[in-house]
Order: structure tokens, then C-alpha cells, then sequence
């Protein structure tokens, strides 16, 4: 099993679409006793918050989030943790939304700065 995601900063590594998660965007995890949790603002992204289990490299999460223009949205995530050949750890994600259509896939990886 990769390390602890407790007090990681993580950063998607590709643009969504507009008004999602973005490049900008920070994560900041915490994790204890196979549960974890994130606050994420940054980019299109007012307030962002996640909330799931972890077995082994198996996260699985439902996240909520508050957008600049004042909508709302949530979905379900199912997460990969890899460790990179140069320590840092990167999450490969399959997302749904729960509160409109779309899902899809993407990378976040371990960043070296703070969050915003």
C-alpha cells in the first residue's frame, strides 16, 4: 500500500471541462484509520469538499463543491493510489456526477507547495 495521503497537497495534472476541478485547483487531504477526507478550492472552484473510505489503494469517495458562479454539485469518485517513481503519489480517478450528467477520468497529483 502506498503512504498516508494525511496532509498531502494534490493538484490535477490536466484542465477539465469549464466550471470543474482544474489545474489551479489544490486538494489537501487527510487520512486516518481507512477514512479520509479533502478540502479543495481553486479555479472555477469556490469551496470543494470530499468525504470516503480507503482500502488498501481503493479510495472511494462522494464529493460536493461550490462553484464561482454560485451553482452547486456533487458526484461519487473510485481512486487509485500510485506512488511515483520519485516519491510523490498520484491518484488515478473515475468519476461520476450524481447531481447532473457527466463523468469521466482524471490524474491529481502530489504538488510540493501549500494550498491557496
Amino acid at each position: 500500500m502506498a503512504r498516508s495521503l494525511d496532509g498531502l497537497i494534490l493538484a490535477p495534472v490536466a484542465d477539465q471541462a469549464p466550471g470543474q476541478v482544474g489545474t489551479r485547483t489544490r486538494f489537501a487531504y487527510h487520512e486516518k484509520d481507512g477514512e479520509i477526507w479533502a478540502e479543495y478550492t481553486g479555479g472555477d472552484v469556490v469551496r470543494g469538499h470530499l468525504v470516503g473510505t480507503r482500502e488498501g489503494d481503493r479510495l472511494d469517495f462522494r464529493y460536493v463543491q461550490l462553484k464561482t458562479d454560485g451553482t452547486t454539485s456533487s458526484g461519487h469518485c473510485v481512486s487509485t493510489v500510485v506512488e511515483l517513481p520519485d516519491g510523490r503519489v498520484r491518484l488515478d480517478e473515475t468519476w461520476e456526477w450524481e447531481s447532473q450528467a457527466g463523468s469521466g477520468t482524471s490524474v491529481v497529483e502530489q504538488v510540493t507547495e501549500h494550498a491557496p
